[in-house]
């Protein structure tokens, strides 16, 4: 026993004090447009369409990349013959729609030549870490009045996600230090946390936990899979897709996976939506 104290002692606290400081080790791919010729090459390499091209109109092109769908798997980096596409080390990733994780480019094309100026970028801003963190604190103040419970529900996902997820409990991030508890049933949730693609095996058993978990419940997607199908596709033989195909999702946290930072900032995004909720009922 002795022995186990003055070894406590000596490793000290291991918890990261401000865990969003940490930048992952990889993240996704950043697109600079303005060096970006539209020449197609990163859509043609990327493996799960994050990257598409289209023409919408004669003399206009776009390029659009999509969080939701990106696997991180950097093709798209090592693929682009202008260098233009690098990597971000950023956590704050959560949004709370598809849209809020796109990013659509638009060129003008020579008639002449057929080269593509670039013109515009359209980004939709999702919630922010300090958004986030202003929810937390007024959490901590009594507004929300209790811990938030959360029910991790795995749709068909290959378990890198709950990896990631079990990572936030470990002593460097400390989840529950946020008053973020694991649950097991989802009659006690406040939060439902779903990872992988919907298989049709677990569509029923996902709407019936859904149903079993008390309102105001808040439905978070996790992962490239949860968000969009990821390397799965939707509409297959053998998942529905997207964790919002069966269920209303309320935050997104993309990534394959995504890193526990994004979880946890998720996590906090989700807390902000479901206090959201509770105020009218209290009114």
């Amino acid at each position: 026993m002795l022995r186990i104290i003055v070894k406590s002692l000596k490793t000290g606290v291991l918890t990261e004090a401000s865990p969003f400081g940490r930048h992952a080790s990889f993240g996704f791919p950043v697109i600079d447009f303005s060096r970006c010729t539209a020449c197609d090459e990163c859509a043609r390499s990327c493996p799960t369409g994050a990257i598409q091209d289209a023409t919408p109109a004669p003399g206009r092109k776009t390029l659009s990349l999509s969080y939701a769908a990106c696997i991180q798997c950097r093709q798209c980096v090592t693929g682009c013959p202008e260098q233009a596409v690098t990597v971000s080390s950023d956590v704050e990733v959560a949004a709370y729609t598809r849209r809020q994780l796109a990013r659509i480019a638009s060129f003008d094309v020579d008639p002449m030549t057929g080269r593509c100026t670039f013109s515009r970028v359209e980004v939709e801003a999702g919630p922010s870490l300090s958004e986030s963190a202003a929810r937390l604190r007024e959490r901590i103040c009594g507004r929300l009045g209790r811990s938030l419970h959360v029910r991790q529900v795995d749709a068909g996902s290959c378990n890198g996600c709950e990896l990631e997820i079990a990572a936030t409990t470990n002593p460097l991030y400390d989840l529950e230090r946020f008053g973020i508890h694991l649950v097991a049933s989802p009659r006690h949730a406040d939060v439902l946390l779903v990872t992988g693609p919907v298989t049709r095996n677990m569509e029923i058993a996902l709407r019936r936990t859904y149903e079993a978990a008390p309102e105001p419940r808040v439905v978070v997607a996790v992962g490239a899979c949860g968000s969009s199908g990821g390397i799965f596709g939707e509409g297959t033989y053998a998942a529905v897709g997207g964790v919002d195909r069966v269920l209303p999702v309320d935050v997104y946290i993309p990534g394959c996976p995504p890193r526990p930072q994004a979880i946890l900032n998720g996590l906090l995004v989700a807390m902000g939506v479901r206090e959201a909720r509770v105020e009218p009922l209290r009114g």
